[in-house]
């Protein structure tokens, strides 16, 4: 199963009923990835996060340090109007609700399709 149907499925459970996941991905806060090259006790510092787009708003959900792509609680609901971008590099940074987080460049797209919804 690929990586974004794994996101969907695991997410489904913290939506409302009837709404629509649009684009689902993965971000992470806390040191920056590219220190976790130097160890992987840094592993531990990070906040994992599915950041899951839908038809009604966005809904940030924490996931744990140790598989990131199984979230574990709601975090916050955001408006639809929310956006992420301009993203660029291996590891972008954005803000979500003042907090600095990390995207990596295979969910740019996704980024991308969430902000143009938003901005339409």
């Amino acid at each position: 199963m690929a990586l974004r149907d794994k996101l969907r499925e695991r997410s489904q459970p913290f939506l409302e009923p009837g709404e629509e996941i649009r684009q689902v991905f993965l971000a992470q806060a806390g040191p920056s990835p590219w220190l976790f090259a130097l160890s992987w006790l840094l592993a531990f510092l990070m906040k994992y996060r599915v950041v899951v787009v839908t038809d009604r708003g966005v809904v940030l959900l924490s996931a744990s340090p140790v598989v990131p792509t199984k979230p574990k609680e709601l975090v916050a609901r955001l408006p639809r109007s929310t956006t992420f971008g301009p993203l660029s590099g291996v590891w972008a940074k954005t803000q979500i609700q003042g907090e600095k987080f990390y995207i990596h460049k295979r969910f740019h797209k996704d980024v991308e399709a969430a902000d143009a919804e938003a901005a339409a």
